[in-house]
């Protein structure tokens, strides 16, 4: 048998495909780079930026470790927020001392970092994130440190600082049962409100979820308002004392709104309505004022509107009140909560327009079921209105003040 040669492919270039070699990590290469720069630089971080700014290090892969750099002036050891045996500058934060002074030109420097190195925000976030949920390894003057430091980057709105980056992490339950959160969040309301307003740190807690959880702050054992304002009064933040006990009022009269409302849509009886109402005041110590109020806005909320049809909400709202009557009275045991009363009344059909022809019914009706006296409708006509919607109100309401005024020099 001859042998046939195999066709070749004459002056073809077979090409391989390239692989993906990725450069080995060397972390600790890096962080002895950066802390270098600081030592060159004696510290001075206008010109520890500029060289980092001109530097070839490969801050993408190594964010992190950078930050590291920058809040303890080296790498950590794994599980530690000591640094390790590699290079370390003595120029970092939680070398500062422990004022706004010290700290202040810090966050300017990251907020430099930051505008030019944009990338490197995720990594201030998990590493903040980090130290945060680690304050117990930091020693107490560190803690202070980190705490005047987060609250001057929220008032100086450095990027990469989430609200919930900061107080999430802090709601460990260790942290929180030894203090140490109570303390970090007092530094920090005390810093960040020498140069902003209470309504600035509200709009954080906001942000951070934190706004009505307060209490969350204190140890279990403390977790008390009286608790609460002690410990701040003493710190002297009385304002955040009241915004928090003003907090806590209009959760409880929000509880009260929607059980009565609850009960109200589903026709309980109106004795054990009444009852309920009055545990619930006793237990929150409500002034009877805020009681009115809110009993008013209970019935309101359970009443079935009928869209734009005007007599039938009408109709709807004199049906209410007539059923639950007997709850108002029991609350309205004075002239002065029946001009309560009147106030809510009006302010509500002032507020709402499918309500504004019907305020002189409902007045009527009240008077009508012994809910108001004759005493304080003269009173409310005469001098006693909101100015919101008065003239309308007032020429509203004048046939029936009128008749009561004709019925009074009749008797």
């Amino acid at each position: 048998m001859s042998s046939k040669e195999k066709p070749t492919l004459g002056g073809t270039r077979i090409k391989t495909r390239k692989r993906n070699i990725a450069a080995p990590l060397d972390p600790a290469a890096f962080s002895d780079a950066v802390v270098l720069i600081y030592l060159d630089n004696a510290g001075d971080l206008e010109l520890v930026a500029k060289t980092i700014e001109s530097s070839d290090l490969n801050f993408s892969r190594y964010g992190d470790i950078f930050f590291e750099v920058v809040f303890i002036g080296g790498r950590t050891q794994t599980g530690s927020v000591k640094s390790d045996e590699g290079e370390r500058h003595p120029y970092s934060i939680i070398d500062c001392q422990p004022n706004r002074e010290a700290i202040l030109p810090s966050v300017v420097y990251i907020q430099k970092i930051l505008r030019r190195k944009p990338f490197l925000i995720k990594n201030l976030e998990n590493v903040t994130r980090r130290f945060l949920q680690s304050l117990e390894l930091f020693e107490e003057s560190e803690r202070k440190k980190l705490a005047i430091f987060t609250a001057l980057a929220f008032s100086q709105k450095l990027s990469g600082l989430p609200a919930e980056t900061v107080f999430q992490p802090l709601l460990k339950d260790n942290l929180v049962a030894k203090g140490i959160v109570l303390t970090f969040v007092t530094d920090f309301f005390n810093e960040y409100l020498v140069e902003n307003s209470l309504d600035d740190l509200i709009a954080i807690l906001r942000r951070g979820k934190m706004d009505d959880k307060l209490l969350d702050f204190l140890p279990p054992t403390k977790r008390t308002t009286e608790c609460f304002s002690e410990h701040f009064t003493k710190a002297g933040l009385t304002a955040l004392v009241e915004y928090n006990e003003k907090k806590i009022f209009e959760v409880k009269l929000k509880e009260i709104k929607e059980v009565l409302t609850s009960q109200v849509t589903e026709e309980i009886n109106i004795d054990e309505v009444i009852e309920t109402v009055k545990q619930q005041v006793k237990d929150a110590k409500l002034p009877e004022i805020e009681v009115v109020r809110v009993i008013w806005d209970g019935i309101m909320d359970a009443v079935q509107w009928s869209g734009k049809n005007q007599q039938q909400n009408s109709n709807s709202v004199l049906r209410q009140v007539k059923t639950w009557a007997p709850l108002l009275n029991t609350f309205c045991s004075n002239g002065k909560m029946e001009m309560e009363l009147m106030y809510k009344v009006q302010m509500q059909c002032y507020e709402d327009a499918k309500l504004m022809k019907v305020f002189p019914e409902v007045v009527r009706s009240l008077y009508e079921l012994d809910v108001l006296a004759e005493d304080t409708i003269l009173y409310w006509y005469t001098k006693g209105s909101n100015p919101k919607g008065r003239q309308t109100f007032v020429k509203g309401l004048e046939p029936f003040v009128n008749w009561l005024e004709e019925a009074e020099e009749e008797e």
